[in-house]
């Protein structure tokens, strides 16, 4: 909100310089996030006298002018407008000056005349609305002073927070400037002279939503004649970043600023019947409002209507067709209290924000509409000469007594570690309006309210009670006062104390096996990516696994019907997936659309899905595969196939402590290609790992050969720990390696002579490794040979070369027993 304190001033004395204002306001929780100097961008624009006023001599829509500005010769100066003459004091820019925007002023010659400087309208320097004149200043406006020293101001932009709906206003902030400096708050003098005849001869209001619009107020004013309002005021809704339009509607402008009390202004020709009526929008209805687009209202729309339609949308925008032009005469005025919430999901529903809307979300002081309807109808009477007539419309009159909010001032010392007495608290609330008392007996004191209200009884004589004012709706529970009292007093002034409880017990981390993952991804050359959990149908549809992997530990098992969003943004995320594949294949697909080649991304995320009215979620991990990895040193590039994902699977696990993985065909999944498909498992890893279905990569256009997926449950993913790191002492004795390369049947799976070696091996075999694996001549077409790397290790001994061909050819009778496998040699 900005505040010039110039008009500030006018409800409360301040003897602060802008920038301590700006810090007390701050400390009080008012931040003040910007000091701007309105008018410092007018330069060299100084006050003038105008000499003589004479026809141009060669151009009949000109005048020629003579200038002073007090010292030095007398300036001519070409000027066209017709609100001039001789002894008028007017704004001169002189040649040099730099005008709002930027605008620079020069000597210049106008129709063979030489104009040392202009002549300025109130437009041109922001000061009001009027461009079609020059603004003429008072009479004892001083010669050569300069403009900004005499309109300037000083404008504070305030943050103020959503709770404090009561200071979006300047007798807001005047009492947060007398809490903060102790000088008395000054309401302004609300003088009604009511003249016409009575207004229940002139307005009807019904209002059918009472819980919407719990209380509505309207006056009338008639014989108005609507045009420019004085300077001054426009100066103040300038500086107040408001634009001026008429003074009937500077009227409520200005009321809104000053008592933050939004009201709206019918022009009453246009209201049938001289009947409001406050109800829901009708199916089909349509509005055009202020801003001239025309809106579909739908049930839920709180509107203020007449017999024949619909008005404006209450609480966020009048209607064009009752908008207030210079052809009005009569008007009626609207000051209402409505639901907040109400006009909240109204901006939200029409994307239409307005000043009144947002002080509308957070809640009004009932008095306010009274007081509001009053003052707008004063300030119409004044400045656009209408005759008041008699009376209120009132829809409910009766106005709230200040709330009581029972308090024990020794809690709020243990709340806030301070040592104030009840005297002091008491001095501190009275200084933001907030009387105290001593409570009575049976009066419990509220420590809570959500999600259940708690009530506490406090011991007899231990307990005030504050009487909050009516425009405190912040207030509620005893924390809020001690809170109040902290604010006052000055949150710097709170003491660092060292809590006397003992402190909590180390909590470790949810995210310590997530970040571990990453960061073992991170370093095998993949890049995380972080896709919507927000999908389309197609996209659920399309990637759904028909044996969802398993989850391991408590988390919730996957399966069940996708969950939709009941009001989305669009079809392409109205459902929220239900695993990960599918979101990855959607970041191959725009990765190669975009030429990339090399594509190795994963994804630490969640899948949905509910049972009846139950929803769940569950952690994977996802990963994909696409294009070809890169070539280096000791390598050349390659494409990427099955063995790799299988190999960065095979890290995650060793990195996590998991132990060896094993597979085994994978053989009816539809979105996996058959024969490339294999389920994973491992202690603490379950998961599926394959190459995508060559008509799903076609169908989601990815433009790669091959895509490799997987999607993994791993132990702990969800808010779990890495297992420790157990350091063994090195070995004495050195381990023996050995290579063997096995020739099996091609339909062989790799993981059968794996589970053989390690069963033969004994148990000095300590690691098997596979480093090779070999299709071509000499072999026959249906064979293939896979090499693996063996250690044998001994604790007591080092190896001799009969103990390792022995256990060699133990291997070598097991893999000719079991799978068929001869050694190659």
């Amino acid at each position: 909100m900005k505040v010039p304190l110039s008009w500030l001033r006018d409800y409360v004395d301040i003897d602060l310089t802008p920038e301590q204002l700006a810090e007390r306001l701050t400390l009080l929780g008012m931040e003040v996030q910007s000091i701007d100097r309105w008018g410092g961008d007018w330069q060299d624009v100084v006050v003038g006298e105008l000499l003589s006023v004479s026809p141009h001599p060669r151009a009949d829509r000109l005048s020629l002018t003579t200038v002073t500005i007090g010292d030095g010769e007398p300036l001519e100066i070409v000027c066209g407008a017709t609100n001039i003459a001789v002894g008028q004091r007017v704004p001169v820019a002189l040649p040099g000056a730099v005008l709002p925007g930027g605008r620079r002023i020069g000597r210049a010659e106008k129709m063979g005349v030489v104009s040392n400087g202009m002549l300025c309208s109130g437009e041109e320097l922001r000061l009001t609305s009027d461009a079609d004149g020059i603004l003429i200043l008072a009479g004892d406006a001083p010669l050569g002073r300069s403009i900004s020293e005499l309109y300037g101001d000083v404008v504070l932009d305030v943050d103020v927070k959503p709770n404090r709906g009561d200071a979006l206003s300047l007798i807001g902030l005047a009492r947060e400037v007398s809490a903060a400096t102790g000088a008395p708050v000054r309401w302004p003098s609300i003088d009604v002279h009511e003249e016409g005849p009575e207004v229940g001869t002139l307005l009807d209001v019904e209002v059918v939503e009472k819980e919407l619009c719990p209380r509505f107020v309207g006056r009338v004013v008639n014989g108005l004649s609507v045009g420019p309002s004085p300077d001054g005021i426009q100066m103040r809704l300038q500086a107040a970043g408001v634009r001026p339009v008429s003074n009937v509607v500077d009227a409520s402008n200005y009321a809104m600023v000053e008592l933050g009390k939004p009201t709206h202004t019918f022009d009453a020709a246009a209201v049938h019947d001289h009947r409001l009526i406050v109800r829901r929008a009708r199916a089909g209805e349509r509005l055009e409002t202020l801003d001239h687009v025309e809106r579909d209202l739908d049930a839920d729309t709180l509107v203020i209507a007449d017999p024949a339609g619909d008005l404006a949308i209450a609480g966020v925008m009048g209607g064009a067709a009752s908008e207030v032009s210079d052809k009005t005469r009569d008007v009626i005025i609207e000051s209402a209290i409505f639901d907040p919430v109400s006009i909240r999901r109204t901006g939200q529903r029409y994307a239409l924000r307005s000043e009144a809307s947002l002080r509308f979300e957070k809640g009004q002081e009932t008095r306010l509409a009274r007081i509001g309807a009053d003052r707008v109808a004063a300030l119409i009477g004044e400045w656009a000469d209408g005759t008041i007539a008699r009376g209120r419309v009132d829809t409910n009159p009766s106005e709230p007594e200040p709330a009581r909010l029972p308090f024990r001032p020794a809690r709020v010392n243990r709340l806030t570690g301070t040592d104030l007495s009840h005297e002091e608290q008491r001095s501190l609330l009275d200084r933001v309006g907030i009387a105290t008392e001593e409570a009575v007996a049976g009066e419990m004191v509220p420590v809570a309210l959500d999600p259940q209200a708690a009530l506490v009884e406090p011991v007899p004589g231990e307990a005030l009670v504050a009487i909050l004012p009516t425009w405190r709706r912040d207030l509620a529970i005893e924390a809020d006062i001690a809170e109040e009292v902290t604010r006052v007093r000055g949150y710097e002034l709170v003491p660092g104390v060292t809590p006397h409880e003992e402190m909590p017990h180390f909590r470790p981390t949810p995210l310590d096996v997530r970040d571990a993952v990453r960061q073992t991804l991170s370093g095998a050359g993949f890049t995380e990516v972080v896709s919507y959990a927000l999908v389309s149908p197609r996209h659920v549809d399309a990637f759904r696994l028909r044996n969802p992997v398993p989850s391991l530990d408590d988390e919730p098992s996957p399966g069940g019907e996708p969950i939709t969003v009941t009001n989305p943004l669009s079809s392409q995320h109205s459902v929220l997936r239900t695993g990960l594949i599918g979101s990855l294949v959607e970041v191959v697909a725009s990765n190669r659309r975009h030429g990339r080649d090399e594509i190795a991304v994963f994804e630490v995320g969640k899948g949905y899905a509910k049972e009846g009215d139950r929803p769940r979620e569950w952690w994977r991990l996802g990963i994909a595969l696409a294009g070809s990895r890169p070539a280096s040193w000791d390598r050349p590039a390659f494409p990427f196939d099955l063995d790799d994902a299988k190999g960065v699977i095979e890290l995650v696990a060793r990195r996590m402590g998991l132990g060896e993985a094993s597979y085994s065909p994978e053989l009816d999944e539809p979105i996996f290609h058959p024969g490339r498909t294999a389920r994973i498992s491992a202690p603490g890893l379950l998961g599926i790992v394959g190459e995508l279905h060559p008509a799903l990569t076609e169908a989601w256009d990815v433009r790669a050969e091959r895509v490799i997926v997987a999607e993994l449950a791993l132990r702990g993913l969800s808010a779990g720990r890495p297992a420790p790191v157990r350091s063994v002492p090195p070995p004495r004795y050195p381990a023996v390696e050995r290579d063997l390369a096995v020739i099996v049947a091609e339909d062989r799976p790799i993981g059968d002579v794996a589970r053989v070696l390690r069963a033969s091996g004994g148990d000095l075999l300590r690691d098997i490794r596979l480093f090779d694996l070999y299709r071509g001549a000499p072999l026959a077409s249906g064979e293939k040979s896979v090499a693996f790397r063996l250690a044998f290790q001994a604790e007591d001994r080092t190896f001799t070369e009969t103990e390792i061909d022995e256990v060699v050819k133990s291997v070598a009778d097991a893999l000719g027993r079991e799978v068929g496998g001869r050694l190659r040699t």
